[in-house]
């Protein structure tokens, strides 16, 4: 999942009236997730998606397991992975979060089913709520780029057109001229 940005995907895009999503949850932080969980369920509500499924995990990394058992079973679409990671006293943060980023992505890889990476990596509590709160919920933003990434493969797969909306042929830049003749001598060295 990327950083929150003003572009958005058309709504056809989003659409997950025929998409069957799960979210794998982690109960670390549950508080935090819980809100990102609501969110997420808000939003595939809000594009149409009946079909989905929470699943609860003891933490973070355990995120990529159950992800990859629900992509391996053939019966999901799309794939929503929320949790919350905040930074403590030890490296233990960095080395979690690490790998279940990892992990995430190699369930998209490894099985070409849409894995969104919706888990909170903070400093502290306040920006994991920040983050999670309804001005900003990094569920809907999970939940979002797993349909659109779902509607996507779809089509990919089907061998359509998937010319994006906005998109232009573009000129080439211009070229700098190539200099034919000698190379510009070298300042004397120094060392």
């Amino acid at each position: 999942m990327g950083e929150a940005g003003t572009e958005r995907p058309s709504e056809e895009a989003l659409d997950g009236s025929d998409l069957r999503v799960a979210i794998v949850a982690s109960r670390f932080n549950q508080d935090i997730v819980k809100r990102l969980v609501r969110g997420a369920e808000e939003s595939l509500r809000q594009h149409g998606c009946e079909g989905f499924r929470t699943y609860w995990v003891p933490g973070a990394l355990e995120l990529p397991l159950a992800a990859l058992t629900l992509a391996e079973s053939g019966t999901i679409d799309a794939i929503v992975a929320l949790g919350c990671v905040i930074n403590g006293e030890t490296a233990h943060f960095q080395f979690v979060a690490a790998e279940s980023a990892a992990g995430i992505a190699h369930v998209n890889l490894d099985t070409g089913v849409p894995c969104s990476f919706g888990v909170l990596t903070t400093y502290d509590r306040e920006q994991a709520l920040a983050r999670s709160g309804p001005k900003r919920n990094a569920g809907i933003e999970a939940a979002e780029t797993a349909l659109e990434m779902a509607n996507l493969v779809r089509r990919l797969q089907g061998g359509e057109d998937v010319e994006e909306e906005g998109e232009e042929d573009l000129e080439e830049p211009p070229q700098p001229p190539i200099q034919i003749g000698r190379m510009p001598k070298r300042p004397p060295s120094t060392g």
